[in-house]
């Protein structure tokens, strides 16, 4: 039998389909597992921010039509850039144990958030980590900064940037944890939902194959994972508008957490909420409407008419 994975073709992508081809081997000796790399819309149009071409679920379209077409069976994505609603005819029953959580600071010359001078430049791609971080330094120059890692870091040692913000899991995935001054804690900057997460999407149905990948799935990772979308569910949000939020699972139960904030981070709404992991998604939703009834939408829909 074979399987084959879809992903896009970055770097840490194609580590991101390598691992799970690497963890479906181990399960299964001599499966025959392949990869095929596609370069997706917002990998082309760099030039762009990621608001303005719709957001990060486009880092996911191309990938679902391959699904769907029948020219691949799984879809290895980064759980924080996948979207709420998926299309009809697919679904994501795998969710693999989840990595560092945490946002990462990388920069040559300062070592941490706090030394950066007045006015330092700061690059990043996300509203979520803009707000929070004009939140904790109103000061600070916010630029966008979009490409694979490599091109992010590339910005910052040409001198261009003081400082760049990236998933910490990535930077790890990729070998290059030597770089990162420091790990932000989820307090001061919390991370986008599903970060730190990797998912698998299939189409729906009754597949040959399923079992052999329902073994790599991550029972707490996905109660948690599906508790994080939940809140953005609710919120009717985006991959692309200042929503974190995150879930973990303790003796008290599942906590949850989340944030939404104004571009400016001048307002930021925060709020948790403690439950059985068994009612992780109908935990999002309570959270999500608490959020909502505390000014979410009116925030929201600002960003949305900008």
């Amino acid at each position: 039998m074979q399987l084959r994975i879809v992903s896009r073709s970055s770097p840490l992508a194609m580590w991101q389909a390598e691992h799970v081809q690497a963890c479906l081997r181990a399960a299964h000796p001599g499966l025959d597992v392949s990869i095929s790399g596609v370069t997706t819309t917002a990998d082309r149009f760099l030039d762009q921010p990621l608001s303005a071409l719709g957001g990060k679920g486009l880092f996911v379209k191309e990938l679902e039509q391959e699904l769907l077409d029948g020219n691949a069976d799984l879809a290895v994505h980064s759980m924080k850039d996948v979207p709420v609603l998926l299309p009809e005819g697919l679904q994501l029953p795998v969710i693999l144990k989840r990595e560092d959580v945490r946002d990462a600071f990388i920069s040559n010359r300062f070592g941490s958030l706090e030394e950066l001078p007045h006015a330092a430049r700061v690059g990043t791609s996300s509203l979520r980590r803009r707000s929070q971080l004009l939140a904790l330094r109103p000061d600070l120059r916010v630029q966008e900064l979009r490409g694979n890692v490599g091109t992010r870091l590339g910005r910052l040692d040409g001198g261009e940037l003081d400082a760049v913000v990236l998933a910490a899991a990535g930077m790890e995935r990729l070998g290059l944890g030597q770089r990162v001054r420091e790990c932000l804690d989820t307090e001061r900057m919390l991370p986008a939902i599903g970060q730190g997460a990797l998912g698998i999407e299939c189409r729906a149905g009754s597949q040959p194959w399923r079992a052999l990948i329902d073994v790599l799935n991550d029972a707490p990772t996905a109660q948690c994972v599906l508790a994080e979308r939940a809140v953005n569910r609710t919120l009717f949000g985006g991959c692309h508008v200042p929503i974190a939020g995150l879930a973990r699972i303790t003796a008290a139960g599942l906590e949850l957490e989340a944030l939404v904030g104004t571009l400016d981070g001048r307002r930021l709404l925060r709020d948790r909420i403690l439950g059985a992991p068994a009612m992780a998604e109908q935990l999002g939703r309570e959270l999500g409407e608490r959020l909502l009834d505390q000014g979410a939408a009116d925030i929201l829909r600002e960003i949305r008419h900008d």
